[in-house]
């Protein structure tokens, strides 16, 4: 048999792990080829490819963000060859099997929970008697009736086979993301994850693991992400897979984890922060709500206290970065509940903070249990909540505005230091700057529309310019500022007038030239002549002593000037504070 894997992935940088474990556990029995998509790509195109391979047997391997396109392909398939057999697979498909029996007639069969085992039993049956019966874990339809057969039991994880290692992935490992686990299951019971459904957590080899984590190094992997539920569920294990990988990292390589802040203990990050080099390591943790009510409601227990005290070693230690998750429209959380949970959260100052909407997701205890909070969600995936009994479509809008501009202007890091300014002084809490931006942008039809770097400066200046700040010079001092900094060449035409004609930036360059000292030991070393000088700065005026800002974080009502130097060999910049002085006549 001529035997496909395909999956449609949501960004071409991302690789499915899935289906690597189908083909690796398959061999060397069944010779099987993988085709990997993405959801943006038109679907004529991925049927011609398909089937241009002229295959016998298909599988899809199916999730909320690529079931819909992946019904368009199976569908299209079916009626260019309807003796083509296709499998689909995958947690999208693992419930409510009935239901997708009838969406998908173009399906022949559908593969329940792991797949490994089930999907190569299955080809042995496609291949030899069909004898359909004795296969667990399988749906299927036999004389007009829908045959749902049961899982046989877990697979014995130390049994499969590694599927780091396949050949035709290895010249693509160091431009993709590499995504591995270690266990699989989650010690939690968080109704709206589908985590929660499977018991226990089991474990892969350690050993083999390790030595898996080495080939993928060796070979150019650079990002590697966990995808263990729970990384830090045991604490032994965590600190052994930690020590192993700051040991033996090579340069330039990035792990990302899934941990529980709350039950990390302080010794397991004073360690990390002792010996992990900066950079090798980001963690991604979930904290959805601090409203004590919802955890409870949602069968999620957690210690925002001891979380609070996680996130904070970590960022103290400044070796970490850290991706928080927030998710609204849980149970009970209004949109002034959530407003203080973004809050809360915002106050940590994680590098990423996500903002995401509930999705009900098939076979959760949430989706189950809708009714008891009025939940209304789209009928198709991902599933996402409309509203409740407690949160209105109109709030679940507004929510989304904070989501748009908290990922611009936050998560980009484009504008740390006025966003800070902003969302301690010229606004009541970070949210309420996050959602008058958010809503002003969408009134503007700025959402609509694409933007370059300069056009968020620009938006964001109108915007406070329509509140008549008092505080609006600090604040446009500190984007200039922000805007220098995040610039790795000399910007050729900056957003804003320049504040210096000809004769001032002149009179102030002869004052460098003549006391380069004044500007500090760093600025004397770069041993600049006058060209040089011209042709790799940039100055401008502030409306606040920048030396003092600098050093302590704190406007003074001071004029001073800005000289940003920007590195030739695309390093970026560095800012050099200037006060005004008798020296310096404008």
């Amino acid at each position: 048999m001529n035997i496909i894997i395909s999956t449609l992935n949501a960004k071409y940088i991302h690789t499915s792990l899935s289906i690597r474990y189908l083909k690796a556990y398959a061999q060397p029995d069944y010779d099987v080829q993988l085709a990997e998509y993405t959801i943006k790509d038109p679907i004529m195109n991925i049927v011609g490819d398909l089937h241009s391979k002229k295959p016998d047997v298909i599988g899809f391997s199916c999730y909320i963000w690529n079931i819909e396109e992946t019904m368009k392909v199976v569908a299209m398939l079916k009626k260019i060859n309807p003796e083509l057999v296709i499998i689909l697979g995958g947690p999208e498909v693992t419930y409510d099997v009935g239901v997708w029996l009838d969406q998908i007639p173009g399906a022949d069969f559908i593969v329940i929970g792991e797949g490994e085992v089930t999907f190569k039993a299955l080809l042995s049956e496609i291949e030899g008697s069909n004898d359909y019966k004795k296969i667990g874990g399988i749906a299927y339809r036999q004389d007009g009736k829908k045959i749902i057969q049961p899982q046989n039991g877990k697979v014995d994880l130390k049994s499969l086979p590694s599927p780091y290692r396949l050949e035709e992935d290895r010249g693509d490992l160091s431009k993709r993301v590499t995504y591995i686990e270690t266990s699989r299951g989650c010690p939690f019971s968080c109704q709206f994850c589908l985590s929660s459904i499977e018991v226990g957590v089991r474990y892969f080899d350690r050993e083999k693991i390790k030595e898996d984590i080495r080939y993928l190094m060796a070979n150019g992997a650079k990002t590697i992400k966990f995808v263990d539920r729970t990384f830090n569920i045991s604490r032994s294990y965590a600190m052994e897979m930690f020590q192993f990988l700051i040991d033996e990292h090579l340069p330039g390589v990035v792990f990302q984890f899934e941990i529980t802040a709350d039950i990390m203990r302080p010794e397991v990050i004073q360690f990390l922060n002792d010996n992990a080099p900066a950079g090798l390591f980001r963690f991604e943790i979930g904290v959805q709500s601090t409203n004590d009510h919802t955890n409870d409601l949602v069968m999620r227990r957690q210690n925002f206290e001891k979380l609070t005290r996680t996130v904070t070693m970590v960022k103290d230690g400044q070796k970490i970065d850290q991706h928080l998750d927030l998710i609204a429209g849980l149970p009970e959380e209004d949109y002034h509940s959530f407003r203080k949970t973004f809050n809360d959260v915002f106050e940590l100052r994680p590098e990423e903070m996500q903002l995401g909407f509930l999705k009900m997701l098939r076979g959760t205890g949430l989706r189950i249990r809708a009714d008891e909070h009025q939940y209304i969600y789209s009928d198709h995936a991902p599933y996402e909540i409309l509203g409740n009994n407690v949160l209105s479509f109109d709030d679940i809008v507004r929510i989304k505005q904070v989501e748009d501009v908290l990922e611009k202007y936050w998560n980009d890091h484009r504008m740390d230091h006025t966003t800070e300014y902003l969302v301690k002084t010229v606004f009541q809490s970070p949210f309420d700057f996050f959602q008058d931006f958010g809503t002003y942008w969408d009134e503007q039809g700025w959402s609509r529309i694409g933007h370059q770097l300069e056009d968020l400066f620009r938006r964001l200046q109108q915007f406070l310019a329509s509140r008549e700040s008092a505080e609006l010079k600090n604040i446009i001092g500190l984007m200039k500022l922000d805007y220098f900094m995040n610039q790795k060449y000399k910007p050729r035409k900056p957003w804003w007038e320049a504040s210096l004609d000809k004769s001032g930036r002149k009179e102030i360059y002869e004052y460098i030239l003549n006391k380069p000292e004044q500007l500090g030991s760093s600025f004397t070393a770069l041993a600049l002549n006058e060209k040089e000088i011209h042709k790799h700065t940039l100055l401008e005026a502030l409306p606040f002593d920048l030396e003092t800002y600098l050093a302590e974080g704190t406007i003074v009502d001071k004029p001073s000037f800005m000289l940003a130097y920007f590195d030739p060999s695309g390093k970026g910049s560095t800012i050099f504070p200037i006060s005004k002085s008798s020296s310096i006549i404008l």
